[in-house]
This record gives structure tokens, C-alpha cells and sequence, in this order.
């Protein structure tokens, strides 16, 4: 099932958009405007609450749980008018106005291009759409990164966020302990191979077939789970091993080798920084200086809420605290000791340990 079969699937009202960024990729932008319990008649304007994915995944992960755990489907059923948005690339923003999916120029972009087109696009839209000045924004993972740099780079964006709501939030790598990506880093024949490439891990029936079917079957499962594991951090009791061939069906999503090449930039600095164009001359044509410019959360006037995990490999808990200690205006943050990287999308319990206080601070924000 595609996102919209998805929300219908469980009777939810379903609206799909096509969101035109400014440099001209085409994203997929879902809403659930209301959710089975709310009057849709009601002329009392629901506030927004903007969903925003991580790293090779989709707008499919809000809603990949059964409702009563998915965050997009609780929301709307506490009142809110929910928007879903894709990063250019995955498998729900594959089109251009002008470039062919399959050409080079297409998969010229890293999440530098997300926080400066694809972010304010569909943030303009929603904005336009509902006639709602202030919107709430969740991030998952990379959702966060492109939110600390819109927020922190385009002052017009950060006047409509009331709150930022930022889960398993990456900002730096430095301290990253996944020991599979840390050993694929020292493969340099095997990214130079990547870098001969345009995109990165896109749906396909194959990885569809590997993640939904043998994953799932008893004699690889386990394998399957120890890879995981070492990617984003163990705690395997708390995975939805019933719901392993929705979260398989639609993961990974895609993205460009260039996203991936500068997610590699960063793995041992403790700043973001743009996109390192490989020489002084191309990165003065993109920044107007030689080197490639550092963002800078203190920039940020965004008041933020938190939540991270000890046993998660991607956002470590030490790249955490530097984040948090230049926040201007953090407003809860919680530490959650067993929870790895993707629990916070995928976890049995996190409606209690996350959705339910997102609720409440938002109902405590009006």
C-alpha cells in the first residue's frame, strides 16, 4: 500500500499534494486533516503539526504502526490538522520539473538542499493552504537536521514554528558508534564505487523482498535483527516484530549518493557544516568562500523539546549534549535509557514515552 491507502486502510481522511520547491523537484506532501473522532464540520480551525522523516525513510513511518501507536494517526485523533512531508528523493519526491530522475543533475543534492528548498516549500504551502501563520514541527533523525538549519539559516521559516519537537536529534557524528557504518567508512574502494553512483538504497522489489519476506522468516530473522542492531542500536525486545514487513515494505526510501557522501564529511567534527564540494573553486561558486560554511544552532530562535536515547548508535548521547548545550531555547528534553535510534518511530512503548507528552506540551502551548 502507497501512504494514502495507508490512512484510508485504517479510516482516516487522506489528502495527497504535490509541493513545487523553488529550484524545482516535485514532493509528496500527505494530510490527515482530522482524525475518526473529530467533527469535521467543526468551524474551529485545527492547529498544524508538521511530520518531517529521517535518512533513507519516508512520510510512511508516522503512520506505519496501528493507530493507537502511530504518531501522524494520534495526532489527528487529538484534534490536529496533521501534514506529512517528503524529502526530495525518496520514494514519494522523484520527479522535477526539468531533470529526468535518472540524470546526474537530479541527484545533485545532500540535506543542504532540503533545509534551504525542500523545508520552506512545504512549509509556505501548508501555511497558504490552512491560512495558519505558526505550525508545530517534529523531526525524526536527519528530520532534525534539516529543521536546525532552516530554523537557524531562514529567519521567515523560524517565525512560523511554534515549537520544535526533535527526536533522536542529529546535529553532529562525531561521537557516532554504529560499527557498521564506522567499518564502511574505512572501505574507501567501496565509496568510490558509491560516488560512481547517483541514488542510494531506493525501494526496489529486491530490498523489498529481503526486508519484508526473508528478514521475517525465523532462519534470517535473527540475522537480520543483529544487522539492524549495529546500525541503530539494540533493544530488540521493543520492535513490533509483527508489523516487520510494514516497516520493510516502505524502508529504506532513498536518497542521493551525494547525501550520503555528506553525511561522511561529518563523521568526525563536531559542527554541521554544508556540503564540501571537493575543491576551493566549486566551493567558492556555491558559497561565495573556499570552504564549506559551518551552521550554527546558537542561531536558532525556536523554542525546542528533545528526546534521545542512550543505546542509540546514530544520535549519540555525547553528540546530544553538545547539540543541547547550545540550544537558546530548549524547553523539555528527555533522556530515555534503553531506547536505540529508531524506537522512537517504531518502539511498543513510545506512545508513552514520547507521543503522549508531545500531546501535552503542545495542549499546554495553545
Amino acid at each position: 500500500m502507497n501512504i494514502s491507502q495507508i490512512i484510508s486502510y485504517w479510516g482516516y481522511p487522506d489528502e495527497e499534494y504535490n509541493v513545487v520547491t523553488e529550484d524545482g523537484y516535485i514532493l509528496g506532501l500527505y494530510r490527515i486533516p482530522y482524525g475518526k473522532t473529530n467533527n469535521p464540520n467543526n468551524p474551529v480551525q485545527r492547529l498544524v503539526v508538521y511530520l518531517q522523516h529521517g535518512l533513507l525513510t519516508s512520510a510512511s513511518n508516522w503512520i506505519s504502526n496501528l493507530p493507537n501507536n502511530s504518531l501522524g494517526f494520534i495526532l489527528a485523533d487529538a484534534g490536529y490538522d496533521v501534514w506529512m512531508g517528503n524529502s526530495r528523493g525518496n520514494t514519494w519526491s522523484r520527479k522535477h520539473l526539468h531533470l529526468k530522475t535518472n540524470s546526474k543533475e537530479f541527484w545533485a543534492f545532500s540535506f543542504d538542499e532540503m533545509a534551504k528548498y525542500d523545508l520552506p516549500a512545504s512549509i509556505d504551502f501548508i501555511v497558504k493552504q490552512t491560512g495558519q501563520k505558526e505550525i508545530f514541527y517534529v523531526g525524526h533523525s536527519q528530520g532534525t537536521t534539516i529543521g536546525f538549519i532552516a530554523f537557524s539559516t531562514i529567519p521567515k521559516i523560524a517565525e512560523r514554528i511554534k515549537i520544535f519537537f526533535a527526536l533522536a536529534p542529529v546535529f553532529s557524528i562525531k561521537y557516532l558508534k554504529s560499527s557498521f557504518i564506522r567499518k564502511l567508512d574505512k572501505w574507501e574502494s567501496l565509496f568510490q564505487i558509491v560516488s560512481r553512483r547517483k541514488e542510494f538504497l531506493p525501494k526496489t522489489p529486491l530490498s523489498q523482498f529481503i526486508g519484508s519476506k526473508l528478514c521475517r522468516h525465523w532462519i534470517f530473522q535473527k540475522i537480520c535483527l543483529n544487522i539492524l542492531s549495529t546500525i541503530v542500536g539494540s533493544d530488540p525486545n521493543n520492535l513490533n516484530m509483527s508489523r516487520w514487513d510494514v516497516y520493510f515494505s516502505h524502508n529504506p526510501a532513498g536518497t542521493s549518493v551525494q547525501n550520503v557522501l555528506h553525511w561522511r564529511q561529518l563523521l568526525y567534527s563536531t559542527h554541521l557544516k554544508a556540503f564540501d564540494w571537493g575543491s576551493p573553486d566549486l566551493n567558492l561558486v556555491h558559497f561565495n568562500q573556499t570552504t564549506s560554511p559551518s551552521y550554527s544552532v546558537k542561531d536558532m530562535d525556536v523554542a525546542i523539546a528533545t528526546w534521545n536515547g542512550e543505546k542509540d548508535l546514530l544520535a549519540d548521547p555525547e553528540d546530544v549534549e553538545i547539540l543541547r548545550s547550545n540550544i537558546k531555547y530548549s524547553i523539555y528534553h528527555k533522556t530515555i535509557s534503553y531506547y536505540n535510534h529508531i524506537d522512537f518511530l517504531f518502539g511498543l512503548d513510545v506512545y508513552d514515552q514520547v507521543y503522549r507528552e508531545i500531546v501535552d506540551i503542545i495542549q499546554n502551548n495553545l
